[in-house]
């Protein structure tokens, strides 16, 4: 796969997929500008060498066509701002209005298309749609790695149809970052899976159980492994259907060598609410009524020890209700740990949007090795899976 690095520019408009997906209040404002933020590099290169950019990128589910709630132009003002300069914008992203805007393009100039998904060929991979993309550039760039596992007529099709493609450094850094960890990383290599269910990510802990020396359960997923035990969970989060599931991946485990250590107490409400009544009790006690949401004070030391012991560390899913301020102890306490890791040398991918969500929040953002933006795209990438847009880059 080459990658953006190969590549001159000059003279040359460089037609850039971005994961431009980004969140906005109620009067249209970008509230995050972490996935903005990420590709300046890669147009910054652009630009340095003398090249032009055409934008394109996706936001939202709109259902039908154009709506004004998921029109790229709301986040323009926020481009001008990062970029340092006056960023154009097509109202629309094929047809004669784009090939205009592009048309008048001159070199250091960028150009922001309107919502690729305003057409519904572009999730349906659509080759006609692609080819009419494609016609806005002369070098394909792909930095979305965050749509990469979408078989999309911007992120796979459309590098039929371009001569010259390449990566971006969002994309570069994402897959060699997960290739450390998937490739076998320094040992010993803890996994700390959290989140609420075990059904999202079954595939990556079954592939990791070939990688790691620590497999940490946390979050909602965890009551469904104490109940499979026999343990009394209340009203806590449960998949009753994946019980023989969760047994099954602690005998993979045990036979693999691998420790899966879950958590000792936990940190119960009488109601989900961040002013519950709360109480901590061991694993398996939960009373009924009562429900788990965080991990409890042993909890927290033990998956903290381990961390920082440990010399290649994943972290995806938060290890309770993070966003209730009463209920975030075991996520920062985990966060804290990595951090401390790395600190002291470790290797640590930061992945999924609850975890990468903490450590920006705590502002540990550059005590990490690497924080993906990948969400689902990083999972199935760990699962084991070909990425359409990755393998669009390396035909």
């Amino acid at each position: 796969m080459k990658t953006v690095d190969q590549f001159n520019f000059s003279g040359k408009k460089a037609l850039v997929r971005v994961d431009f997906n980004v969140p906005l209040n109620d009067k249209f404002e970008v509230t995050d500008e972490t996935r903005l933020k990420a590709v300046l590099p890669t147009l910054s290169k652009i630009l340095k060498d003398g090249g032009s950019i055409v934008l394109m990128s996706h936001l939202g589910r709109p259902k039908g066509g154009p709506e004004d709630k998921f029109s790229l132009k709301h986040i323009i003002p926020n481009l001008n701002k990062l970029l340092g300069k006056d960023v154009a914008f097509a109202s629309d992203c094929i047809g004669s209005v784009a090939e205009e805007a592009v048309a008048k393009l001159k070199a250091g100039e960028v150009l922001l298309l309107e919502n690729l998904r305003f057409y519904k060929e572009e999730e349906k991979g659509d080759e006609a749609f692609a080819e009419k993309l494609s016609k806005l550039g002369d070098i394909y760039v792909n930095d979305a790695f965050g749509t990469a596992h979408r078989a999309h007529a911007s992120t796979a099709i459309i590098a039929k149809y371009m001569k010259e493609k390449c990566a971006g450094y969002v994309m570069q850094a994402e897959i060699v970052n997960a290739l450390k960890l998937m490739n076998g990383g320094v040992k010993p290599v803890t996994a700390v899976m959290g989140g609420s269910k075990i059904s999202d990510k079954i595939l990556v802990i079954e592939n990791l159980l070939d990688r790691v020396d620590n497999l940490i359960i946390g979050g909602g997923m965890s009551y469904t492994f104490v109940k499979a035990m026999g343990g009394s969970i209340g009203k806590s989060l449960c998949e009753n259907d994946k019980l023989d599931l969760a047994l099954s991946l602690m005998e993979k485990a045990k036979a693999k060598g691998v420790n899966l250590i879950l958590p000792l107490d936990t940190v119960i409400a009488d109601d989900f609410s961040n002013n519950a009544k709360t109480q901590v009790v061991i694993k398996g006690t939960i009373p009924e009524g009562w429900e788990g949401l965080d991990i409890g004070p042993e909890s927290r030391k033990l998956f903290s020890e381990t961390i920082e012991k440990s010399k290649t560390i994943l972290w995806n899913g938060p290890m309770g209700v993070f966003e209730f301020e009463n209920f975030a102890h075991g996520t920062v306490a985990i966060a804290n740990a990595v951090k401390s890791a790395t600190q002291k040398g470790a290797f640590s991918l930061i992945g999924g949007g609850d975890s990468a969500a903490a450590i920006n929040n705590l502002g540990f953002g550059n005590d990490v090795s690497y924080v993906s933006t990948g969400g689902g795209a990083l999972l199935e990438y760990m699962e084991g899976k070909i990425l359409p847009g990755v393998a669009a880059l390396e035909n």
